[in-house]
């Protein structure tokens, strides 16, 4: 089976052919301003595979995907995607089965089925990428809720007026850190991380606040549900040092508030920034009779 997968954020989309159980050539477009540009480019993209016998199109977004309806709900870094019949313009487009699953979703659904989380038998998801994506599993599946907000962390409010979104994005916090140094342009989350480990102090308070800004949220949810594990995703999950950072800021909550006998096992995901990728293809070979 050859699938084309896509994993599109606010900042960049990537893509790649999964073939014989691989993902190939995988590459990445900076993510278009408009639905317009971006139907274009996934245009592009298959036209350069056009070599390959291709069964179908799989897409992992963010936004509250009604994976029935076809139509990615709630609100993203992506506005223009929302509300209207996605995957039946993206199936006139590419002439092709086309499945889209939330990122988040996505991820969740690699790791459960290979990764850290394939032992746990209650696994929260937080996914750290231009927003804060989340997902539940439970016995090994997914559960959405009857809004498909279950699992949508980023939405938590914390600080300041602030959602956990805007608290521990890189991408949030490197723009007001670029806002308050008026920078003529905003740098990027792994330029705020590197000014930091370089010996800006500015920056280095900027980064403390985003791990103490996912430690609270990360603490909020567990208490609610009490998981064997929280597993850790997105391009923020390669960052040496991550599990240890967050968990400080965990334990530190933990005795703020005597729960000390709660404990919160933290992980990576194994797949890093290819979960999302992998997760599609469970996601369509589990779905597509659903979708279709």
């Amino acid at each position: 089976m050859a699938l084309l997968v896509f994993d599109i954020g606010g900042t960049a989309v990537k893509y790649a052919l999964y073939k014989d159980k691989e993902l190939e050539s995988t590459r990445s477009f900076t993510t278009p301003l408009s639905w317009k540009e971006m139907k274009a480019l996934l245009s592009e993209v298959k036209q350069s595979f056009k070599g390959e016998t291709l069964e179908g199109v799989a897409i992992s977004s963010p936004g509250a995907v009604d994976v029935e309806a076809g139509v990615i709900r709630g609100i993203s870094a992506i506005s223009y995607i929302h509300d209207f019949k996605i995957v039946e313009e993206l199936e006139d487009l590419f002439q092709l089965p086309v499945t889209i699953e939330n990122d988040a979703n996505c991820a969740a659904l690699v790791e459960l089925a290979y990764g850290v989380a394939k032992s746990a038998n209650t696994v929260l998801f937080f996914v750290i990428g231009s927003g804060i994506g989340g997902a539940v599993a439970i016995d090994g599946k997914l559960h959405k809720g009857i809004n498909l907000f279950r699992g949508e962390f980023g939405y938590m409010m914390l600080d300041k007026g602030y959602t956990l979104s805007q608290s521990a994005s890189p991408v949030h916090v490197a723009n007001r850190y670029s806002s308050e140094k008026d920078l003529p342009t905003s740098i990027s989350g792994q330029e705020l991380f590197q000014l930091s480990d370089d010996g800006d102090e500015s920056a280095r308070q900027a980064v403390d606040s985003l791990f103490q800004a996912l430690g609270k949220g990360i603490f909020n949810a567990a208490l609610v549900l009490n998981p064997d594990l929280v597993v850790l995703g997105g391009g923020l999950s390669k960052r040496p040092g991550l599990v240890e950072e967050v968990s400080k800021q965990i334990d530190h909550l933990r005795e703020k508030t005597g729960a000390q006998d709660l404990t919160i096992s933290l992980d990576t995901c194994q797949f890093y920034n290819d979960a999302n990728l992998l997760g599609v293809v469970a996601h369509f070979q589990n779905n597509i009779g659903i979708e279709k």
